[in-house]
């Protein structure tokens, strides 16, 4: 065979062999941006799936911190009031149910609020009930001092069912005062703790005692705070830690100690 033609055989087959490979090449990269495609729109459902469930498990938590039987005693209270002609007592009452109501309502809507927000929320709770134990329920809340209140987020609606099951699971069957003492503890620029104590009948005796319709109740809210907890540390935002004691296995006294440690994965 003639050097040309080989030289013409040999490039035309070089052409065909780059030809096949780009070929090749090609359906290989379109297979893969079509693996990512599906990988990408796979990650979109589940996320908007997650978002979902979260946001019904966020409805869930509005409705246990409005459940019945708060409602139910508020209304109460505020009767028992008028009818003994208390009526600055029974404003006062109202006034603060109210602003509650709407504090529940206007924070359910966020993911996120200020620790400032959680504790005007917390502050208003607990005075609400101080009113319907007239005085045998005492509070305090203590904050570190570098803790920036309008700086640091807590997710919304995590800690009013905590101090509500404090109050009405611990101290309401304890002979004589209680008292709730809620801490925000400092322990970097992106976590905190923060411990809720009441020295009530401690949550031992109380799931002794809550064998019917209020354990039912206390269960289901338990279990709500629960299932929140586990999807936000399923997002990229927040790892958070969820542990409570019963006192007496502890230092021997009466009571109930609820820890969560906040971290803030991403914080701008």
């Amino acid at each position: 065979m003639p050097e040309e033609k080989i030289i013409e055989f040999t490039f035309l087959t070089l052409s065909f062999v780059a030809i096949l490979i780009g070929i090749i090449l090609v359906i290989l990269f379109n297979k893969y941006i079509g693996r990512k495609n599906k990988l990408l729109e796979s990650q979109r459902k589940s996320e908007e799936e997650h978002e979902k469930h979260l946001q019904a498990i966020e409805l869930k938590a509005l409705r246990s911190q409005m459940n019945p039987h708060f409602v139910h005693n508020s209304l109460n209270a505020i009767q028992y009031f008028i009818q003994r002609n208390e009526v600055d007592l029974s404003e006062t009452y109202l006034v603060k149910f109210s602003k509650l109501i709407r504090l529940f309502f206007e924070y359910s809507r966020r993911q996120f609020i200020t620790l400032e927000e959680e504790i005007e929320l917390l502050e208003n709770y607990i005075q609400i009930e101080q009113l319907r134990f007239e005085d045998r329920l005492s509070y305090s809340i203590d904050i570190d001092q570098e803790i920036d209140v309008s700086e640091y987020t807590i997710p919304s609606m995590i800690l009013q069912p905590i101090v509500e099951n404090a109050i009405n699971h611990g101290l309401f069957h304890k002979k004589g005062n209680g008292k709730v003492i809620i801490k925000f503890i400092y322990r970097n620029p992106t976590t905190f703790w923060v411990y809720v104590e009441d020295d009530g009948i401690g949550v031992l005796k109380a799931r002794e005692m809550f064998q019917n319709s209020s354990k039912n109740y206390k269960s289901r809210s338990s279990a709500v705070l629960q299932e929140r907890l586990e999807l936000l540390n399923q997002t990229k935002d927040w790892n958070i830690t969820y542990t409570i004691q019963d006192l007496s296995e502890v230092n021997q006294n009466s009571g109930t100690l609820v820890s969560l440690i906040f971290n803030q994965l991403y914080k701008s």
